[in-house]
């Protein structure tokens, strides 16, 4: 019986010629990676241990991105656990700010993340990896502690879901509307412990950023991760960054698969998440008669150059409404400084919109970007549970950067094309 790609990354790195669903394994890991809320508990167990190196300086990356630029005293306090003990054993992948970015956009714009790797993230979306071909899941902190000091962890092997996807996308449709289509039509636990696997003539066209999108959002579904088999986009991609070899891994044509779903993305329109659960999926066009109060663009799902061109797109020559605030948030420097050039960020700035440095903060409630009782939020992050954003009688609603750029024009949920796009 042939292996999905999912079940020979995992063979590869358990030393295994096959593994079969369920089968528990240990495994030598390419990256470990911790941000500034889950890696100070990381560094504490770490400590516990008693070991004087970590397993490879390499191949560990902190990321403080989360309560960064830092908010307050505690949120100094973590970055500063993390600043410390990157000295203390000389970890190469530290980044300050300045340097610093969301850390699943950050770490395949840097080339550490590569096809083939086996990467456990103390952050629930570092499942985004997969986009590259790379078996990336989330892990508590103290998995990712025993890691660090080990370059191995256990996992069960789990069984694949494939989603194909066909015919083509409409105008103003991408990556993260089809995520969102896929999870309101199986649910927040209908990929439950299972390996996403896009695939299909509309993930054979889709760019980078579309693919991250997606892969990002299948914890969202309840996936230990979502993957998608590496082509010359992602080689294209992956050429200029890698930093170190890397392996192509792809599914066997007999390979064995818990359930495969068909979609026609003819028929997907624009569509919102609606409070307060990522699969609670609406074509955006039903609810223009909700108003809102913040908009958010960016974070580990939608912060990258080519989302913030289809928000500039929608807002060049307009005005943001002017009972709603508008945060954009490139997701790396570099994508700052690329956005800067092309003359994104003048756009944003011209529709009265704020520009922020990379960082987690409205996303996850943490800082720059709060919402009051009663108030409503459009976003093109992750997530929409109660209290996400700020007060639990806060609504947050998820959307791509083109619906969420239209609504904020227009100072309720709507589309691009009431724009005239």
């Amino acid at each position: 019986m042939g292996m999905t790609i999912a079940e020979k990354i995992l063979a590869e790195h358990a030393g295994k010629k096959e593994v079969s669903p369920g089968e528990i394994i240990n495994a030598k890991v390419d990256i470990v990676l911790a941000n500034d809320i889950t890696a100070p508990i990381a560094i504490k167990e770490f400590e516990k241990i008693g070991v004087k190196e970590v397993f490879d300086r390499n191949r560990i990356a902190l990321v403080p991105d989360h309560f960064t630029p830092q908010k307050d005293i505690k949120a100094a306090e973590q970055c500063k656990m993390l600043k410390d003990f990157a000295r203390k054993y000389e970890i190469t992948n530290y980044f300050e700010i300045g340097r610093v970015g969301i850390e699943h956009a950050l770490l395949p714009e840097e080339g550490i993340v590569l096809p083939g790797d086996l990467v456990i993230g103390a952050d629930s979306h570092t499942c985004t990896y997969g986009a590259l071909g790379a078996f990336a899941t989330g892990v508590g902190s103290t998995d990712a502690a025993i890691a660090m000091a080990t370059g191995e962890c256990w996992f069960k092997v789990p069984e694949s879901m494939k989603f194909i996807y066909y015919g083509k996308l409409k105008k103003w449709v991408g990556g993260k509307d089809l995520i969102l289509y896929t999870i309101g039509d199986i649910g927040v636990d209908g990929a439950s412990y299972m390996a996403m696997e896009f695939t299909g003539e509309a993930i054979d066209s889709m760019p980078m950023s579309g693919r991250f999108s997606m892969c990002n959002m299948a914890i969202e579904a309840g996936a230990k991760t979502g993957i998608i088999v590496p082509d010359k986009i992602t080689e294209d991609y992956v050429r200029q960054r890698a930093k170190r070899p890397y392996k192509i891994f792809t599914s066997d044509l007999d390979a064995k698969y818990y359930e495969i779903r068909e979609y026609d993305c003819s028929k997907i329109p624009p569509v919102v998440a609606c409070p307060h659960l990522p699969s609670n999926v609406k074509p955006a066009e039903e609810l223009t008669s909700i108003k809102i109060d913040q908009v958010v663009i960016g974070s580990c799902t939608n912060g990258r150059l080519e989302d913030l061109r289809e928000a500039a797109e929608v807002l060049k020559g307009r005005k943001v409404h002017p009972e709603v605030r508008m945060i954009v948030i490139p997701a790396t420097q570099k994508i700052y400084m690329e956005a800067l050039k092309e003359g994104l960020i003048e756009i944003f700035i011209e529709a009265q919109a704020v520009v922020s440095p990379p960082t987690c903060g409205p996303c996850l409630g943490g800082h720059m970007g709060i919402l009051a009782k009663g108030e409503r939020a459009i976003a093109t992050t992750n997530r929409n549970f109660v209290g996400r954003m700020g007060h639990p009688e806060s609504e947050v609603y998820l959307s791509n950067p083109a619906v969420a750029a239209a609504s904020g024009v227009l100072g309720r949920i709507g589309t691009p094309e009431e724009l005239g796009l």
